[in-house]
């Protein structure tokens, strides 16, 4: 018998950079929700008044339930919860945000905390009943430990009973209205028995039926926040009675009725196991900033390719995207996405494989990585909004919902100045490999070489360090506040170099991986442009530390121009290794080329000529 094979296609130049975006299985990993966002449900809606946008939004949850296979197998699972966030972004922030807190917060604490099957969970896998997380409380954000809200043990009754001691103590945001059908919420309260505090713990309480809150709970929404509607909401409890089913984890570590005795030790373990999905949440952040920046700039992109405008004094007509001032921040932008992106997948990997031992370096790796990338969407995304002018500002061109939703991501599961500053008090007096009085390596290089660009942003970390050490070590004060103020300013500044530092690792290992060729070709354009502008922005601490040459500053400009044009000569074609569904960039016009059709009018004077002039009259 003979066999005939068939010759398989190398991937192409397109093909090699998605992977290098999405990782190397993006089809199993990301098939599924690039196909759900290109149904009809998912489709951009016209119009529509806030409410309706919200009740869309939960009409659109219970689609996405009906579609999975299992809703806890996605809550278990971070990688597909950040792919989640990763593609729903740029569709629904709002869904985005409802989704994610019910897969991730509410389902994922359900089973953390509880071993599989101990806990019926039917009502909120089938979605009968939505559920919330309420542990931000008015007076307590960052400082969650602080919370007052209470459960008191009530051993008549063998159970708890919740209330909210002060207006400082109402749950501040979470999405607790009856819009979207009943809800049940995880609540994160201070347990009480015996006159003792055995710490935070969470609290799993039915909150509304489809129609108002239930006794003993009281929900008022909050005024509209900028961006997204979500149905954020002031909650409280007035001596609300619950079971001693309610407590997650109620067999662990508990004796007999009413005995709860912990060390201290246990108390704040415990409490990190209360908000431990704060870590997948953050990862999440960082995909949906990503998505949406992407999303974003392949829009801005293509826009910039079909929007003529006159040349210089009256010449041919010429796509806005010829001249430097509009394809140079676009190609910024581009260095970046892919930056945020690599960050992204980096931070996402090494917490999906670290051990209990580094555990705490994985953490601070997705907080630093949740903070500088979605601060870095907000620059790109408001970058592609102003490239696109007043089309941008419509709301049925994509870009203004998401210019203001990732002010939510800056903020929600940690704000960034706080996790900027608790990496920094880690980063500042570093041990072992990464000890902080290892000398600069002052080998001479070629702004050409990433290598030696990547010891360069290596560098600029240590000497922004180096800074915030000396005026730490400096001060006078006892005081250890004072002593933190003196150095804080330099110590986030090395933070932000080294998320730039673990973006450019990312960039070097994803090039090693490419085969040579176009695409690697493309990703090395993308790697040396991205370090060349954060080297520009710290020159002047560069060439004082004797690490670049007076002729390496003044080659500066002109190096960054050319890879500029490079990048900007294939920026469609990198556009396209976004993988953007067609069907998402037709629900907004400006994404092609006819995207004036959008506004014609059936009854406008211009009609009447079309008419007779197809009917041969004219």
């Amino acid at each position: 018998m003979t066999v005939t094979l068939t010759a398989t296609a190398p991937p192409s130049t397109v093909e090699l950079l998605t992977g290098v975006l999405l990782g190397a299985g993006y089809r199993r990993e990301h098939g599924f929700w690039q196909r759900l966002i290109s149904t009809e449900p998912f489709r951009r809606p016209a119009g529509g008044t806030p409410e309706e946008r919200l009740g869309l939004a939960y009409e659109r949850l219970r689609v996405l339930n009906r579609s999975l296979d299992s809703g806890a197998r996605l809550a278990a699972d971070p990688r597909a919860l950040a792919a989640l966030h990763e593609w729903l972004g740029p569709v629904d922030p709002t869904l985005t945000t409802v989704a994610g807190i019910h897969y991730n917060l509410f389902l994922g604490s359900l089973l953390d905390h509880d071993a599989v099957g101990s806990r019926d969970l039917s009502d909120h896998l089938a979605m009968r009943r939505v559920g919330t997380f309420l542990c931000t409380e008015v007076a307590h954000g960052n400082d969650a430990a602080s919370m007052e809200t209470t459960a008191t043990y009530d051993p008549a009754r063998d159970g708890f009973v919740l209330h909210t001691p002060n207006a400082g103590a109402q749950k501040f945001m979470p999405n607790t209205s009856p819009t979207g059908g009943p809800k049940s919420g995880l609540v994160a309260a201070r347990l009480m028995a015996d006159g003792e505090d055995h710490g935070i713990r969470l609290f799993l309480v039915p909150l509304t039926d489809d129609v108002r809150a239930l006794p003993g709970v009281r929900v008022r929404r909050l005024p509209a926040r900028m961006g997204s509607p979500v149905d954020h909401c002031l909650t409280a409890f007035d001596q609300l009675f619950v079971e001693r089913a309610a407590l997650l984890g109620a067999r662990e570590g508990s004796g007999g009725q009413g005995d709860f005795s912990s060390t201290r030790d246990d108390r704040r373990r415990r409490f990190l196991t209360s908000i431990g999905r704060v870590v997948p949440g953050r990862i999440s952040m960082s995909a949906c900033a990503a998505g949406s920046a992407r999303a974003t700039l392949a829009v801005a992109v293509r826009y910039g390719g079909h929007r003529m405008i006159s040349g210089a004094r009256g010449t041919r007509t010429v796509p806005v995207n010829a001249h430097r001032t509009h394809h140079g921040p676009l190609a910024s932008a581009m260095a970046t996405v892919f930056a945020m992106s690599l960050l992204h997948r980096r931070a996402l990997d090494r917490w999906e494989v670290c051990t209990e031992e580094d555990r705490a370096a994985a953490e601070r790796l997705v907080a630093v990585a949740k903070a500088w990338i979605t601060w870095q969407a907000r620059a790109v995304i408001v970058q592609c909004r102003e490239r696109c002018g007043a089309q941008a500002l419509l709301e049925n061109n994509g870009m203004a919902e998401l210019v203001t939703g990732v002010e939510g991501a800056i903020t929600a599961e940690g704000d960034n100045v706080a996790l900027y500053s608790k990496a920094a008090a880690d980063l500042l007096f570093p041990a072992g490999p990464d000890r902080w009085d290892t000398p600069l390596d002052r080998t001479p290089g070629e702004l050409t070489d990433p290598y030696f660009l990547g010891r360069l942003l290596a560098a600029v970390e240590e000497i922004w360090f180096g800074r915030a050490r000396e005026r730490v070590l400096s001060a006078t004060h006892d005081d250890r506040l004072a002593r933190w103020n003196a150095g804080s300013g330099p110590a986030l500044r090395g933070v932000e170099a080294h998320a730039y530092r673990q973006a450019a690792e990312a960039f070097a290992q994803a090039r090693a991986a490419l085969p040579g060729g176009a695409a690697r070709e493309r990703l090395t354009e993308l790697e040396r442009l991205f370090a060349l502008e954060w080297v520009a922005r710290n020159s002047g601490d560069l060439l004082a530390a004797g690490l670049l040459s007076a002729d390496q500053v003044d080659q500066l400009p002109d190096a960054t121009e050319e890879l500029i044009a490079a990048v900007a000569a294939h920026a469609p074609e990198l556009a396209e290794s976004f993988a953007l569904p067609a069907e998402l960039l037709a629900d907004w016009p400006i994404a092609g080329p006819d995207y004036a059709d959008a506004y014609d009018d059936p009854d406008g004077p211009w009609q009447a000529g079309a008419a007779l002039a197809s009917a041969g009259t004219v």
